[in-house]
C-alpha cells in the first residue's frame, strides 16, 4: 500500500482555545497534522519560515493586522503554501483580500467541523473552494467599490467614516476643524453619490468600501 502524505498545517488563530480546537480536530486525522500555531501577523511569518507548513490556516482579524497580511507575506516567502481562511468575518471586502493574498478557501466558523477538514484535504490536493461564479461576483463588487471610491473626495471619505463610527455631525465638524454647515454639506454629497441618509447606511456602506473594520 502507498502511504498516505500527510499534509503539514500551520494554524494562524488569537483566540488560544480556538486555536486548540483546531489542532485537535486536525490532528484526529490520519492524513494531516498541525506544526505549529501563531497568534499575530509578525509570528506567522516567523513560524511559516521555521516551519515550511504545506497548508495555512488563518483567521481574518488579528490582533496586528489582517490574516490578508499574513497571508500575502507568507506567500512572498513560501509560493507553494496552501492558504485557507476560517473566520468569523463575512463581508465581501474581506473575501476579495483573501482571494487577493492567493487563498484557495473562505470558510465561515459557524461550519462544521467535518467541512473544514473536507476543505484542507480538497485544498492540500491543489483544488479551491472559490467557484467562478463566486470569483467573478467578487471581482465585480471590487470594480464597484473601487468606482464609489473614486467619486469621493478625501474629505467625503473621511466623513464617511467617522459617520459609521457613531461620530454626531457637530463632532466630525469639531474632529475636522471644518464648521457644522460643511459637514452637512459632506452629508448631502454622501447621499447623493452613494445613498447614504443615516447612521445605519453609513455603516454599511463604509463597511463595503473599507473604510472601516
Amino acid at each position: 500500500m502507498l502511504k498516505t502524505e500527510t499534509t503539514r498545517v500551520l494554524i494562524i488563530e488569537d483566540h488560544q482555545v480556538v486555536a486548540e480546537g483546531l489542532a485537535a480536530l486536525i490532528n484526529d486525522q490520519k492524513d494531516m497534522n498541525v506544526v505549529g500555531s501563531a497568534g499575530t501577523v509578525a509570528e506567522s511569518i516567523t513560524r511559516a519560515a521555521e516551519l515550511k507548513p504545506d497548508l495555512v490556516l488563518v483567521d481574518f482579524r488579528l490582533t496586528d493586522g489582517t490574516g490578508a497580511d499574513a497571508a500575502t507575506a507568507i506567500r512572498q516567502l513560501r509560493p507553494d503554501t496552501k492558504l485557507i481562511f476560517l473566520t468569523r468575518e463575512d463581508s465581501d471586502a474581506a473575501r476579495i483580500a483573501a482571494l487577493e493574498s492567493g487563498a484557495s478557501a473562505f470558510i465561515h466558523k459557524s461550519r462544521a467541523a467535518q467541512e473544514v477538514v473536507d476543505a484542507i484535504r480538497t485544498v492540500a490536493q491543489g483544488g479551491t473552494l472559490f467557484t467562478p461564479r463566486s470569483i467573478a461576483h467578487l471581482l465585480n463588487t471590487r470594480r464597484e467599490v473601487e468606482a464609489q471610491l473614486e467619486r469621493l473626495t478625501p474629505r467625503e471619505k473621511e466623513v464617511l467614516r467617522l459617520m459609521a463610527e457613531g461620530t454626531s455631525s457637530r463632532d466630525i465638524a469639531s474632529r475636522l476643524g471644518i464648521s457644522y454647515t460643511t459637514v452637512r454639506t459632506h452629508i448631502r454629497s454622501l447621499g447623493s453619490k452613494l445613498g447614504v441618509h443615516s447612521k445605519l447606511e453609513a455603516i454599511v456602506k463604509a463597511r463595503e468600501l473599507a473604510l472601516v473594520e
